[in-house]
């Protein structure tokens, strides 16, 4: 970990003469943000990469690379010891006072496009291409994972009577944490060819037992550190009050990777298979 004055050291001498990505590309990169991490693996980069944030666990030559802390919370010193020529990042790494002192000591720092849902993974993919000059290889990504999404829709657009799927995205400390309209699972259950069973809001929102009750879900989706964190998904149903439920007296409950499921990034396509599949009995002939 580099020292407050090292940190101030590294910034006055970079205003003096800041440091350009380089004319070939990018050889020591951070990267901040999982399904950048995916992205940039994808491309065949991998290589190049030598650090990530805590959420960088896929594929696993990512998640045995150094970690420089969670994404929306990482630490400037941790970045700066990795010596990169680079540091691309997701919209929502933070704080932005460490994105500043970066920038501050001459460190490219490259904020990859936003957005919900798949139409944003295409921008996604040709941004990080155009930045490691693997243009090419990122056009032909994105047409091969556009071709599956089609593929898929296809075969889940005509599912008769979509299942209401119920997503917590945090449980076991306080009320359960369960997604509206607007977020990348309410996204996600939409590809899968099921309804959201919130309606009333966007984003996230706690929700107490009896309200969870009341939206009688078929199903319940959890990502795997919330499932993992109560003993599994059969008890994660007891926990919040949902046995009474159609999804508690099936007892389905969906747990899937949680990057894969909400990264929006290359798994998408397998990660909507193996929702689809989950939710629908006759799925797995179609898919």
């Amino acid at each position: 970990m580099l020292s407050r004055r090292a940190l101030i050291l590294a910034a006055g001498a970079a205003l003096a003469a800041p440091a350009p990505v380089r004319a070939d590309g990018p050889r020591r990169i951070v990267v901040l943000g999982g399904d950048l991490v995916e992205i940039v693996f994808a491309l065949g980069a991998g290589d190049r990469v030598v650090g990530t944030d805590d959420t960088g666990r896929h594929p696993a030559a990512a998640a045995a690379l150094p970690k420089v802390g969670y994404l929306r919370r990482f630490g400037p010193e941790g970045v700066l010891s990795l010596a990169p020529d680079l540091v691309l990042a997701n919209p929502a790494a933070g704080p932005e006072t460490a994105l500043d002192q970066l920038r501050a000591a001459g460190l490219p720092v490259a904020l990859a496009p936003g957005g919900e849902g798949w139409p944003s993974v295409p921008p996604k993919i040709a941004f990080v291409g155009d930045l490691l000059g693997l243009a090419p290889e990122a056009a032909r990504l994105s047409a091969r994972l556009d071709a599956e999404m089609a593929r898929l829709a296809t075969r889940i657009a005509d599912v008769p009577d979509p299942p209401s799927v119920l997503f917590l995205i945090s449980l076991g400390r306080g009320a359960p944490m369960a997604s509206g309209g607007g977020t990348a699972a309410d996204a996600m259950i939409a590809l899968a060819g099921a309804r959201n069973a919130v309606t009333g809001f966007d984003g996230f929102k706690p929700l107490s037992a009896e309200a969870l009750t009341g939206l009688a879900p078929d199903a319940l989706l959890l990502p795997d550190h919330a499932a993992e964190a109560v003993g599994g998904g059969q008890a994660a149903l007891a926990l919040v009050g949902l046995a009474g439920t159609p999804a508690g007296r099936a007892g389905r409950v969906v747990v899937m990777d949680a990057l894969k499921l909400l990264g929006f990034g290359p798994r998408t396509p397998e990660a909507v298979r193996e929702l689809a599949m989950a939710l629908h009995a006759d799925m797995a002939d179609r898919l």
